[in-house]
């Protein structure tokens, strides 16, 4: 690039790396935003001056919330790999419910003009487009909600103060319509852009979709006090701050305990589970088993097929273990190439049962890397299961170092695709340590 292509602004619209998106993308891009202008062009009639009052109203507490949080968001959005609930619609889907389409319309457009000032004409990774993209979204999610609040009479009851259940009903659609058709659009271009595991992680997780709907519930009362007692909202703006600062702070929580590359628990944050686990199976005499999982040959992954291609193969690993063991166990990233499993309430045999299905999940993958070479993946599981209480550590730890030189023999595998081999089994009162963990040990040697 020239310094001529360096100096011209990134926001004049044929500069955008729009017009180098895959074509797929492109079209949907596009037909967003038309239908979005289309939308304005019918819905959107004269607005009375009393709604450009509001309007004005909700869009200075916005940008005071948006001002005040800026730096969170900013942090947030660098931590974020996919797009992530920016804490906006509070002030949308407010103007949704007592604004007429037109006046709606514009909060949208300050709102976001505000926050890509502040915000996204910063962020290189974030090019202009996508701030377009994201009105043309938000508008349509908007007027979602306001073609139910104009059809169901909510509005006006909003502005006269004369509500009831009936209006609680109208208020649940009207937050439904929007969220709807924001999550779906949302969905859309995922689908099309994004590299994702697993095709339901378009829809968002269970976290993020539960913000947002709690905002939107909460933009149900920014409205309400908007329209009865206008001073009123600009008090609205300590809470949503505070919300925001505690979203930040989950979040670095979860990094904390989370492996960046998998979305499994780190080792430290496994550790703290599984020992938790351990001592409620222990007080319960209930069973539990351990997994301890290792891929074979990683290393030459890495050198033969590059380290995206282990990325790829780290990543695909982690979804066949959560889509096989149950949504409560525990899963972790214990090393480089080792992952541990804990499931309380489970025994050996239908431990052993579990692990070889890992296994040959693991056997299935199809990777291939950039020269379409297909990647030959195995692993290696060692399973340990129990219930009685035992004070012989040493044993324990004896046994888990049995199996694991055995394992790493990379012997054949048997017939059925695994050695049957077991130890006496144990479960050590001692928790702090993953060697106290082993009860029995099954030694699964992956290949076909």
């Amino acid at each position: 690039m020239d310094g001529g292509d360096r100096a011209r602004p990134r926001w004049l619209p044929w500069t955008w790396s729009l017009w180098h998106l895959p074509t797929r993308p492109l079209i949907y891009v596009l037909s967003i935003e038309t239908a979005a202008l289309a939308a304005v062009l019918l819905l959107a009639g004269p607005a009375p001056a009393a709604s450009w009052a509001t309007a004005g109203l909700l869009a200075a507490c916005a940008v005071l919330h948006l001002h005040a949080s800026h730096a969170i968001e900013r942090i947030r959005r660098d931590r974020s790999r996919l797009p992530h609930v920016d804490l906006c619609s509070v002030w949308t889907i407010a103007g949704a419910l007592v604004l007429p389409a037109l006046a709606e319309v514009a909060l949208i457009l300050v709102i976001y003009a505000h926050r890509w000032l502040l915000v996204g004409r910063f962020d290189q990774q974030r090019p202009p487009y996508r701030a377009v993209f994201t009105v043309a979204m938000m508008t349509l999610a908007a007027l979602a909600a306001s073609t139910v609040t104009t059809s169901t009479g909510l509005r006006d009851h909003l502005l006269t103060a004369q509500l009831g259940w009936g209006d609680v009903a109208a208020l649940v659609a009207a937050i439904a319509g929007h969220w709807l058709v924001n999550s779906a659009i949302v969905a859309g271009i995922l689908l099309l852009t994004a590299d994702l595991t697993r095709r339901r992680d378009a829809l968002g997780s269970t976290a993020d979709n539960l913000l947002e709907v709690a905002q939107l519930v909460l933009g149900g009362f920014v409205a309400f006090a908007a329209a009865a007692w206008p001073e009123v909202t600009l008090l609205m703006v300590v809470p949503l701050h505070l919300v925001h600062q505690s979203v930040l702070l989950h979040q670095y929580k979860l990094a904390a305990r989370t492996d960046s590359r998998t979305g499994l628990l780190n080792a430290v944050a496994w550790q703290d589970t599984a020992h938790a686990a351990l001592q409620r199976a222990r007080h319960g005499r209930t069973p539990v088993s351990v997994m301890l999982l290792d891929l074979d040959f990683f290393k030459r992954i890495n050198d033969t097929h590059g380290h995206q291609v282990g990325d790829d193969v780290l990543t695909r690993v982690a979804t066949v273990l959560t889509d096989t063991v149950r949504r409560g166990d525990a899963i972790g990233r214990y090393g480089g190439e080792e992952f541990a499993v804990l499931q309380p309430g489970v025994g050996r045999a239908d431990a052993a049962g579990i692990a070889e299905r890992i296994r040959a999940g693991i056997a299935d993958l199809d990777i291939r890397d950039d020269r379409d070479q297909p990647v030959r993946l195995t692993a290696t599981i060692g399973v340990a299961a129990g219930h009685r209480r035992d004070h012989h550590r040493r044993h324990a730890a004896r046994s888990r170092r049995r199996a694991l030189r055995r394992k790493r023999r990379r012997a054949q595998p048997s017939p059925r695709g695994h050695d049957t081999r077991i130890d006496q089994p144990h479960l050590s009162s001692r928790t702090g340590h993953f060697t106290s963990l082993i009860a029995r040990i099954i030694s699964y040697r992956g290949g076909r």
